[in-house]
């Protein structure tokens, strides 16, 4: 059980690396770099690294080279064995805690350094913290050359950190997928963050005026204001009730570009920093100028494909169905006369391939590929026999999410999945787990195959494979099917599909009504 076992220490790469190769032999490693005085934040990437991987790896390592002469690295939180206690508690496999000789063996000043694009690196903490981020930048990517995980974790508290590594692990084709997470908060709203152990308890309650000033922007921009100044005047107007809190910057950029922006017309990371007492703070939001997105969980047969396709008609919304996208990757690998088990080709194709969504106007959904039209191509016998061996490939399910964010980006979009509210959309506005029991799901089944002809199993054999199904899709290390902790759970044993549609459109129509007015 998580928790139950001890966290391996390694201090040396030689260690860690021998370690890695006997652990991780055709295994997924999932990698959380900290810098140690571990919180709610960290744990909730330990966490996550832990539902997704077969192996997880910490490293716990204050890094000098991000800390500028006078900034706080000396005093900079060290509570090792408390951290080394809450990896085990986390799942951790192996804790990495080198030294920073260990990191640097030729020294801090004699060390190459990773330099991001200046774009990136000169606004928002940059302007005040020159050098920050090349020390930042040359650390992680040498844990990520020394781990060589599947996968790195990391916050979105520290927004403008994870848009550079991001575009350096692009630019540096390092093979590892940046997984970001969700800002975790106290239940004042102040983010949880390492140098909160600065505050006194009156800083820690004036410094919520952070996430406040945030929420009153994003309460105008919902109302309809886009214009940067009304937006920043927002911020400003509300940090400015706590007289001893000093700005340093207030800025509206985008989210992967880190440019300014003037105007937010889809998408824009609004992110302050300021200073309470000695103690320097920083806090984020996204703004969306999108439709809702509602994203549908739940256990197989509880009827969420049929129920998510209505959904999505009723309310004249994009049906986002994620069959027909790995339907569409297999035709176009057989389309360009590639075998569906070399995933060599299959990867080489995915970076050529455009793939698009739309709805007709009887409400059906249409897709294309680089173009052309293949809605009625991709129900063909030959991609039904090959599809599922597509499915498999981690590298198409990589892709496909990549791409249903992207469609995410505009919203007005219903998917459905067992991770769609958890991983592919956790930001979606209307989020719903529909179940319903065992016994009913085997029913319903039994009713489904007499209808096609077939003469079903017993109860007992269905509710067997159901309860089986269930169990292997909660605890699959990929994309396990999970309850959001903010979902509407729809019980549907004693529900029609009209009315489990019905629940569903009254939570999305009160959402609108409540954020759209």
């Amino acid at each position: 059980m998580i928790g139950d076992k001890a966290v391996q220490l390694l201090e040396t790469i030689a260690h860690l690396r021998a370690s890695l190769q006997t652990h991780s032999r055709d295994k997924t490693v999932g990698f959380v770099p900290t810098m140690g005085g571990l919180h709610a934040g960290h744990l909730s990437l330990l966490h996550r690294a832990r539902q997704e991987n077969d192996i997880v790896v910490a490293s716990i390592f204050v890094n000098p080279l991000q800390f500028a002469p006078g900034e706080d690295f000396d005093r900079y939180p060290r509570p090792f064995d408390r951290d080394r206690q809450l990896c085990r508690e986390a799942g951790v496999d192996l804790l990495f805690a080198p030294s920073v000789g260990e990191m640097y063996p030729l020294g801090n000043a004699e060390t190459a350094r990773i330099v991001p694009p200046a774009t990136m690196t000169t606004g928002l903490c940059g302007r005040s913290r020159p050098g920050h981020f090349e020390g930042v930048a040359t650390a992680v990517t040498k844990l990520l050359q020394i781990v060589r995980g599947d996968r790195a974790y990391f916050g979105q508290k520290d927004a403008q950190q994870l848009a550079i590594l991001r575009r350096i692990v692009t630019d540096l084709n390092i093979p590892v997928q940046v997984v970001g997470c969700a800002i975790v908060r106290e239940p004042s709203g102040l983010a949880y963050s390492s140098r909160n152990h600065y505050l006194s308890e009156t800083e820690k309650q004036q410094a919520t005026v952070l996430y406040r000033s945030l929420t009153a922007a994003e309460t105008a921009f919902t109302k309809g204001d886009r214009d940067v100044k009304t937006l920043v005047r927002c911020v400003r107007d509300e940090l400015a009730t706590v007289s001893n809190l000093e700005p340093d910057y207030i800025e509206l950029v985008h989210p992967e570009t880190l440019m300014p922006l003037d105007r937010v017309d889809s998408r824009g990371l609004l992110a302050i920093a300021a200073r309470l007492g000695s103690t320097r703070l920083i806090d984020n939001i996204i703004l969306r100028s999108r439709r809702p997105i509602i994203a549908i969980d739940g256990p197989a047969g509880a009827g969420k494909s049929t129920v998510t396709r209505l959904v999505a008609r009723r309310l004249g919304l994009l049906h986002l169905d994620s069959g027909a996208m790995y339907r569409a990757v297999t035709w176009r690998v057989l389309d360009a006369k590639a075998s569906p088990k070399d995933e060599a080709a299959v990867k080489s194709l995915l970076a050529e391939c455009h793939l698009e969504m739309t709805t007709n106007e009887a409400g059906e959904t249409q897709v294309a590929v680089n173009g052309k039209d293949i809605t009625r191509e991709i129900r063909g016998p030959e991609v039904t026999a090959n599809v599922s061996a597509i499915a498999a490939m981690g590298a198409v399910r990589e892709f496909l999410v990549a791409q249903q964010q992207r469609f995410g980006e505009l919203g007005g979009l219903v998917a459905e999945g067992r991770d769609i509210g958890t991983q592919v959309f956790p930001d979606a506005e209307v989020k719903i787990f529909l179940t319903a029991s065992v016994g009913e799901r085997a029913k319903r089944r039994q009713r489904d195959l007499q209808q096609q002809g077939q003469d079903p199993p017993s109860l007992e054999v269905l509710e067997a494979e159901i309860a089986r199904r269930d169990e292997l899709d909660s605890t699959r290390t990929l994309s396990p099917l999970r309850k959001a902790k903010d979902a509407i759970e729809i019980q549907t044993d004693n529900l029609t599909i009209e009315e489990a549609i019905d629940a569903i459109i009254s939570w999305y129509r009160a959402f609108s009504m409540n954020n759209y007015q």
